[in-house]
């Protein structure tokens, strides 16, 4: 069964739900939904300034030495952050470390009701590692918080694993238990 991670914002809590594990329980307030890929691992965790982080990885790699991650970054409090600024900051920054450096817009619009936008920048070689690097982000402007996520590969991906990275950033999303307009799902 593909493993769920359910962000909940307000307490940095994390559950891992599968089908028919333990009760149900309703997501409360504002969440990040984001699905953890089958065979990957937590491999780090960090809370500083208002952000929470995390990064996945496949179950046999390290944050150090990985071909594939997705990270999870939430920003606390930051209603002052719009997508598609902070992703053009992303793409200067990814310009600088990588000379020849492509961004292609994705999507932008509303996710859920939420303000997002998606883009996917490519690395022919990111002098750091010595490999090509690329990676789909995708930004979320929520009512509480604001929201990445990102999933990465370190290599020139096939056709099948850019449409296997684009399903996945579309799959992400936020609700708000508060808001009938943007229910969230029952966790299992």
């Amino acid at each position: 069964m593909k493993r769920r991670i359910w962000t909940a914002v307000g307490l940095a809590l994390i559950v891992y739900a599968t089908a028919g594990a333990g009760q149900a329980q309703q997501l409360k307030n504002e969440n990040l939904l984001v699905g953890v890929p089958q065979g990957f691992k937590l491999g780090f965790k960090d809370s500083k300034n208002g952000m929470n982080m995390q990064e996945f990885v496949p179950a046999a790699e390290t944050v150090q030495n990985w071909t594939e991650m997705v990270t999870v970054q939430v920003f606390l409090s930051r209603k002052d952050l719009e997508p598609s600024q902070f992703l053009a900051l992303m793409q200067k920054q990814w310009a600088e470390a990588c000379k020849g450096s492509t961004l292609t817009p994705v999507a932008s619009g509303k996710v859920n009701g939420y303000e997002s936008a998606t883009v996917l920048l490519r690395c022919p070689l990111l002098a750091s590692t010595g490999k090509p690097e690329t990676t789909m982000l995708k930004a979320i402007k929520g009512n509480d918080s604001f929201y990445v996520v990102q999933r990465a590969v370190r290599s020139v991906p096939t056709p099948e694993r850019l449409e296997t990275m684009k399903k996945y950033i579309e799959s992400v999303s936020v609700c708000d238990s508060r808001l009938p307009s943007r229910p969230c799902p029952t966790v299992k």
